[in-house]
């Protein structure tokens, strides 16, 4: 007993040396992804800049390149009559020329600088991304191991005898919770996060305005910071509704779908969005209502992504027995032979739908739209 005790406390001992080990470099790495973000960003603003320059430069050079050859055309003719032109005339007609052509021959070594630059920070960029994506992955998969790592999966060993069931049941938790935090990070970041920086740079030119402008011009600009707040609070609010909307334990599903339906309509604004509803109006057991709920929406999700659809419509029939749910849009579709596997997205749908006993099945090919249909048995 007492050697099975030192077994127990050296295996403890070496788990924490993993996890710290783990940790450690997590954190190194998301460091490095950090720094590549903001390194990312920095030359994002001066792309945006040195293509402005360029395209500044182009119209120049088109201009000095006319001028220049105005200039030339002038002096030949001089130079055919020069006895009918004071010393003067000539050497300002030449001097003319000269500096026309000495300017549009500086323009057009800066120009080849600049789009040299240019071409050199698109490569960056690029390697930069394929940093911070790797990162991002590494991360992603390193918090999995720590979490399954420090994760107490006693209770549910007690339900799953097997152990290899075990392992997969916590592992798959632990993606889902890791692929879940991602997406909102992402919108966080892709929505409100970029918003929020927009108001204090925007404000700052605010500033700026007021004191070159006055107050006429400055209110103009805080006029459209009140408009990007909105919409930083609509963003939030929006992340909110999705992780969890309220009203569905409080009014139901059909009335949570058709208020998630409108907005999304308002908030995509090209893409209306249908629903039919067919049976009766009867609350479901809340598993059934939280996963349909899920279900549908990440159908339209995956429509409004994909699809470049200008419609969808979703249509819920209440039977006795069972519920059968459409989602279809009119987009570009696709061949479901050569759609690649492994799509988060539908593999967390089909779990959904395994576990709920169903049955999912898609109908689409290319620029015909796309059509998901779910069945799903209502058991006691």
């Amino acid at each position: 007993m007492a050697l099975r005790k030192l077994d127990i406390k050296a295996l403890d001992f070496i788990v924490e040396q993993m996890i710290e080990t783990v940790d450690k470099s997590k954190d190194e790495i998301f460091r490095i992804g950090e720094q590549c973000r903001q390194e990312h960003d920095s030359l994002i603003a001066e792309l945006k800049e040195i293509k402005e320059q360029v395209k500044q430069v182009i119209v120049e050079g088109d201009d000095l390149e006319i001028k220049a050859r105005l200039a030339r055309k002038r002096l030949s003719e001089v130079s055919k009559n020069f006895r009918a032109f004071s010393e003067k005339e000539v050497r300002e007609v030449y001097e003319n020329a000269h500096d026309l052509q000495t300017r549009h021959t500086i323009n057009v070594q800066f120009e080849k600088q600049l789009r040299l630059r240019r071409d050199d920070l698109e490569r960056r960029l690029l390697g930069l991304q394929e940093t911070i994506d790797r990162a991002e992955t590494l991360v992603s998969q390193i918090t999995i191991i720590s979490n399954y790592l420090v994760s107490d999966i006693k209770d549910i060993g007690e339900v799953l005898e097997d152990a290899k069931m075990k392992q997969d049941f916590g592992l798959r938790i632990i993606e889902a919770q890791e692929e879940e935090r991602k997406r909102i990070s992402r919108e966080i970041h892709d929505g409100p996060a970029q918003l929020l920086a927009n108001v204090l740079i925007r404000s700052d030119l605010a500033e700026k305005v007021h004191k070159e402008f006055g107050p006429e011009q400055s209110l103009l600009e805080i006029r459209s910071l009140k408009e990007m707040i909105r919409a930083a609070l609509y963003e939030v609010r929006r992340i909110i509704y999705d992780l969890r909307p309220m009203v569905l334990d409080d009014l139901g599903l059909i009335p949570t779908l058709k208020r998630y339906l409108a907005t999304v309509e308002e908030y995509s604004k090209v893409v209306k969005l249908n629903f039919v509803h067919i049976g009766e109006d009867k609350r479901l057991p809340s598993k059934y209502e939280v996963a349909l709920f899920r279900l549908i929406q990440e159908s339209v999700q995956n429509a409004l992504k994909h699809s470049k659809a200008s419609e969808i419509t979703v249509k819920f029939e209440r039977r006795k027995d069972s519920v059968s749910v459409i989602v279809k849009d009119n987009g570009i579709g696709f061949n479901p032979d050569e759609k690649k596997s492994g799509s988060f997205g539908l593999i967390g749908m089909n779990e959904r739908i395994v576990i709920l006993e169903g049955v999912l099945s898609i109908e689409s090919s290319p620029a015909t739209g796309t059509a998901i249909k779910m069945q799903i048995p209502l058991l006691d």
